[in-house]
This record gives C-alpha cells, sequence and structure tokens, in this order.
C-alpha cells in the first residue's frame, strides 16, 4: 500500500417514496399508499441520527455536495428539507458553494414547492422527464405527461438557475426521430445539465418479468450518436457515458463517484465509501426497506452491511467508475484514490490498450470512442482473477 490521500466527500440523502412505482426501476423505492403521507418527521429525525452516528469516521472533513435521491425527494416539504439542511450544517462542514441537488419529479405537488426547496438551501434541481411523449410515459408506468413535464421545467427555472433533466432513450416503441424530439424539446428550456440514459432491463423489476418490445440496438446507437450531434451543436460537453452539460456546470455530486471520492450515505437503502486516513475503503449499507431503517433508528442502529474492500476489489471499483469519464483522469489519481501502487492496474491498462479500449498517455489515462461503446467490456479488464462478469452501478443525476 501507498500513503493514502484523502479524497473529497459528499454526502447523499435517500429517501425511498415515491407517487407510484415504475415497471423498469430496480432503485430502493416504495410507493406510497393512496390517501396516506409519508412520514417525515420521524424519517428527518432518523436521518440526523443516522448522520451523527457516520460523523466520527469524517472528523475535520468538509462536504463538497449534497444529493437528495430516491425514490422521489421532491415529496419532502420545503421547511422539511429546511430543518434537515440546518441540522446538517451544525454537524459537519459544508464547503463554500457546495452543490445541494434534490431529485424531483413533474407533477402540480413538487412543482409548488420548488421556491420552498430554494429558500431551503437547495440550489440544483433534477427533474425525472424521461419523455416527453405521453404514449412513451404511458408505457413507461410514469405519473405524468408531456403537458406536466413541460410546466415543471418552466416552474424550475422560475427558482432555479442549475437544472438537470433526466431523459431515456430505448423506449419501447420509440423510433429514433421520437428520441430525438425529446432531446430537442429539452433543449429549448435552455437547461445546465442533460441525463440521457439507454432503458435496460434489471432483475427484479415488471418489465424483466413482462419484458416490453424495445428497439434494435441499431436504432438505438443510431438515435445517440445524433444526440451526441444535437447536444454538442448547442454547447453541451458530453463528460460522462449518460451526462451532458454546459460549460462549468458538470454535476460536481456524480463527478465525486465517477472520480472515487467518498461519500457518506444516509437513508434506507443509502450506501457509504469512506476512507481511513490510516488507508483502506469502507464501505456501508443501511438498512433497505423504511420500515425496518425506522424501526432501527429508534435504536440508534443504522448500518446492515460493513466491510472493508479488498485491495483486488479495489482495483475494479476504480475501474468501474473512473472510466465512466470521456476525459479519463490522471495516472497518480490510481494511487491517490485507492492506496496501491500501480503495478495493481498494469495487467488491465495494458490490455485495455492492445484492444483499443484506452488510451494512454503520461498525462491522462482515457476510454476511446471505442471503449466508451464497449465500457462493460474495458471495465471487465480490471475484476478479480476469477470474477466473471462486470456489474454496473446506478448514478444521481
Amino acid at each position: 500500500m501507498v500513503a493514502t490521500i484523502l479524497p473529497p466527500l459528499s454526502l447523499y440523502i435517500h429517501v425511498p417514496w415515491c407517487v407510484r412505482k415504475c415497471p423498469y426501476c430496480d432503485f430502493n423505492s416504495h410507493a406510497v399508499p393512496a390517501g396516506e403521507a409519508i412520514p417525515e418527521q420521524a424519517y428527518l429525525d432518523a436521518l440526523i441520527g443516522d448522520l451523527e452516528s457516520t460523523l466520527p469516521a469524517v472528523w475535520g472533513r468538509t462536504v463538497r455536495s449534497v444529493f437528495f435521491g430516491g425514490g422521489t425527494p421532491g415529496l419532502l416539504s420545503g421547511p422539511g428539507v429546511a430543518r434537515l439542511l440546518a441540522e446538517i450544517r451544525a454537524r459537519i462542514t459544508l464547503e463554500p458553494g457546495c452543490e445541494i441537488t434534490l431529485e424531483t419529479n413533474p407533477g402540480a405537488l413538487e412543482e409548488g414547492r420548488y421556491a420552498a426547496f430554494r429558500d431551503a438551501g437547495v440550489n440544483r434541481l433534477s427533474i425525472g422527464v424521461q419523455s416527453f411523449d405521453d404514449a412513451s410515459l404511458r408505457r413507461l408506468g410514469r405519473v405524468h405527461d408531456g403537458g406536466q413535464a413541460e410546466r415543471a421545467i418552466e416552474s424550475a427555472l422560475r427558482s432555479f438557475d442549475n437544472v438537470n433533466l433526466d431523459l431515456m432513450i430505448g423506449l419501447p416503441g420509440q423510433a429514433e426521430a421520437a428520441a430525438r424530439q425529446d432531446v430537442v424539446r429539452a433543449l429549448g428550456f435552455g437547461t445546465t445539465h442533460l441525463s440521457v440514459y439507454q432503458l435496460t432491463i434489471e432483475a427484479n423489476t415488471v418489465f424483466a418479468k413482462f419484458p416490453p418490445p424495445l428497439p434494435e440496438e441499431d436504432v438505438v446507437a443510431r438515435a445517440q450518436e445524433e444526440i451526441d450531434g444535437l447536444l454538442a451543436q448547442a454547447g453541451f460537453e458530453h463528460y460522462e457515458v449518460s451526462a451532458y452539460a454546459r460549460p462549468g456546470r458538470r454535476c460536481r455530486h456524480n463527478l465525486n463517484y465517477w472520480m472515487f471520492g467518498d461519500y457518506l450515505g444516509i437513508g434506507a437503502g443509502a450506501h457509504a465509501k469512506v476512507t481511513s486516513p490510516g488507508g483502506g475503503v469502507l464501505r456501508e449499507e443501511r438498512f433497505r426497506a423504511p420500515e425496518s431503517y425506522l424501526r432501527n433508528a429508534v435504536q440508534g442502529q443504522f448500518v446492515s452491511q460493513r466491510r472493508m474492500v479488498a485491495a483486488d476489489d479495489l482495483v475494479f471499483e476504480f475501474a468501474l467508475n473512473a472510466f465512466r469519464l470521456r476525459d479519463g483522469f490522471a495516472p497518480s489519481l490510481l494511487a491517490e484514490r485507492t492506496g496501491l501502487g500501480p503495478e495493481k492496474f498494469e495487467p488491465g491498462l495494458r490490455e485495455g490498450v492492445r484492444r483499443g479500449l484506452i488510451a494512454r498517455h503520461p498525462e491522462r489515462i482515457a476510454p476511446t470512442g471505442l471503449g466508451m461503446r464497449f465500457l462493460n467490456d474495458l471495465q471487465a479488464l480490471f475484476l478479480p482473477a476469477g470474477d466473471g462478469g462486470a456489474s454496473e452501478v446506478a448514478a444521481d443525476s
């Protein structure tokens, strides 16, 4: 092991409830029963206790970004978000200009809260649009239509100057022209960031049990190429596999993930990664089900799983994240973020260069265009010996 340099630190807050569980979603989200409200005050109390339990591991460190993910964090009230952010600031230092993102979905209930979220201290909003086409939204099981999506964006822009829109391509029955039109409509609002994901069928979802007819791979590939061109012409930088930003508006929270930074994770099912000053990386997972999380929180218990990451696994985890960045990373980051010597990465790097998946220069290691198209193959080069295939990580947006 080489000397460990502590990486930047972020804070992720998971809100596990949503209005309706989408058939493609494999996140830890749970539909709120009709006519019921989320147990906001009890959950906020639990989150504060959860944060306090993590503080000894990060004494003296500063948080560079905060992200409310879900689920649908927009179901929280403005005063609830204000209370939580005040309690966070009382316990840990947020760096000046700290990026604070909250995910939300189109719908009148949340739109009315945008100004309250801004006043609470949120400075970046991420809206789960997915599509503006009503038929596509119905097939995705979304609770909003295209008109509601447009009104939500307009409302958000009255309160925020930093707004991300989530879009999906490769939807059931979606033609190339329809995917392009969604992006054209999104560009018309002048937001600062777009996340464009291809729909994938994940295990343990309704779509896995009842697969919908999806477009052919070459149709999706052509749509992706056209979208890349449209966004480049509009001045967006394609900085990560699924992320596009105007200059200076890249998502700092997600960049910390991809650069293998540290993050605290609080809330039901949240994950955390913390580097020890003495070396080694600790990963934690919170109790997943909201009822279990709240029940254990009363007893001061939050963590359901805890493990130190083995050296061979660190190699793969670093590659799994850092190679998502189109610009790649400085070679020095390999040791800085893992505490491992460069020889641990050498076999995968050599093979990646040989296959044309990795471009290697003295000042930069990056995926090639081919490597970006076959990212799973690239990442799998860094798997521990005997491991069969690459897993995937989900991003916030």
